[in-house]
């Protein structure tokens, strides 16, 4: 079973990330390719503008952001979902990466949670 992780961007790579993917929609301000240490860039996994703009990383939304961006998913299913299956098939250690600050109520980690249940 591959063990997924989530991580800023920002942080520094360590050898434990094994695979690191960015699952943002555009890519992190002030960031060289080379700091970022990305191996993929799953744009599309990111929410919508919409959604991403009504959830505001506001906790009490999180339930609902959850079922949403999962519904996103299920219903666009975009070409990088298949390829981010495909890398937690081959990979022992993946690590969704993400440029918020906020650490907890994010779309990396909800796309980790999915994963962990299967729904990915």
């Amino acid at each position: 079973m591959t063990r997924v992780n989530v991580k800023r961007v920002y942080d520094e790579k360590e050898k434990d990330d094994g695979l690191r993917v960015l699952v943002d929609r555009v890519w992190p301000r002030g960031l060289s390719k080379e700091r970022a240490a990305v191996d993929y860039w799953f744009r599309d996994l990111a929410p919508s503008s919409a959604l991403r703009q009504w959830f505001g990383h506001d906790p009490h939304r999180w339930p609902d952001f959850l079922v949403r961006y999962l519904d996103e998913l299920k219903r666009e299913e975009p070409e990088d979902l298949d390829k981010l299956k495909a890398c937690l098939e081959e990979h022992d250690k993946v690590t969704l990466l993400f440029g918020a600050k906020e650490t907890k109520y994010n779309n990396a980690v909800a796309l980790a949670e999915f994963v962990e249940k299967g729904s990915v």
